[in-house]
């Protein structure tokens, strides 16, 4: 039987610090060597279609394959579905809704990024784009360090306005909007960003020293949040330095392998130094990988196998 798991179902059972601590194990766990694949495809009109797969992290006996689609004026803007394998039989443990994972995955990968490289005093938060992925890494983010105030800027001012009410009364911080980027992050020692830019949103001149920058946005062809200049002069660290430099930020920024400090995976596991100093600016920009969806894929099919939560079908009746 394969178990279905709605967005509802996924939002009731999932935990963000339980989730911290999976994806944590999967950035610091040996690499198998198994290749992983993104493959984007346009469609006619604005849509792509993507699938990530195998999904596969050390000590977990399960692998996922993920489709998309991502359609950006839609609202969600991405659907799809997340399939749980078993890894010694192939069964079809699950299917998850493909959104929440994805929300959920990068936004709490991206707080541990976030966490890892902004100085640790830093506790103001700018936020850029006000969607499901800056909702999760300010979940995660309240987990991993005290945040002392929130400036919130979205294309949509009621939902930068609904966003920074939400966070600042979950935390308990002063919290407040600008309609200029530019303008939000002025104060801030840490900025996210998770937009469908497809041109830079901020430059060097418009970042203080200090300043740690989470770009979400720049996770396909095409797609751009921050200046060439600004990741030219920031250290930068992405999730895969391969797919960084084909299709994620510094693809966007006509930049190469020289560029990029190393992966998160790296950091996390003392390979390579985080902030070096206290004055630069740090940027980490992934671009999604396939384990990731897996670590959060078994956390929540293990949670809803004991809970006894989800829907069952049988594909093969």
């Amino acid at each position: 039987m394969t178990l279905l798991l709605t967005r509802s179902d996924l939002e009731a059972l999932l935990d963000p610090a339980a989730c911290l601590a999976a994806l944590r194990r999967g950035f610091t766990a040996e690499a198998d060597g198994t290749a992983a694949h993104r493959t984007i495809a346009r469609l006619p009109g604005q849509g792509t279609a993507t699938a990530l797969l195998p999904g596969v992290v050390d000590g977990i006996p399960a692998y996922t394959v993920k489709v998309n689609a991502k359609f950006p004026g839609s609202r969600p803007a991405l659907r799809g579905v997340v399939c749980l394998h078993d890894l010694g039989t192939g069964e079809l443990l699950a299917q998850l809704d493909s959104a929440t994972v994805t929300a959920w995955r990068t936004g709490l990968a991206a707080a541990l990024g976030t966490h890892a490289l902004a100085r640790p005093e830093a506790g103001a938060v700018a936020v850029i784009g006000a969607g499901a992925q800056a909702e999760l890494v300010m979940r995660g983010l309240g987990e991993l360090r005290e945040v002392s105030a929130l400036t919130v800027c979205d294309l949509d001012a009621g939902r930068a306005a609904a966003f920074a009410e939400r966070h600042g009364a979950r935390l308990g911080v002063p919290a407040g909007v600008a309609a200029d980027p530019r303008d939000a992050v002025r104060d801030a020692g840490i900025v996210v960003m998770a937009t469908w830019a497809r041109r830079p949103i901020l430059h060097a001149a418009d970042v203080a020293r200090g300043t740690h920058l989470t770009s979400l946005g720049a996770d396909e062809p095409g797609k751009a949040e921050l200046g060439a200049d600004l990741l030219e002069a920031a250290r930068v660290v992405v999730d895969d330095v391969p797919l960084a430099v084909e299709m994620g930020v510094l693809a966007g920024a006509g930049l190469d392998v020289k560029h990029a400090a190393g992966t998160l995976r790296d950091l996390l596991r003392g390979q390579v130094p985080g902030r070096v100093r206290n004055g630069e600016v740090t940027v980490y920009a992934p671009v999604g990988l396939p384990w990731q969806d897996l670590a959060l894929s078994w956390t929540a099919y293990r949670a809803a196998r004991a809970a006894g939560a989800g829907t069952e079908f049988d594909f093969l009746a």
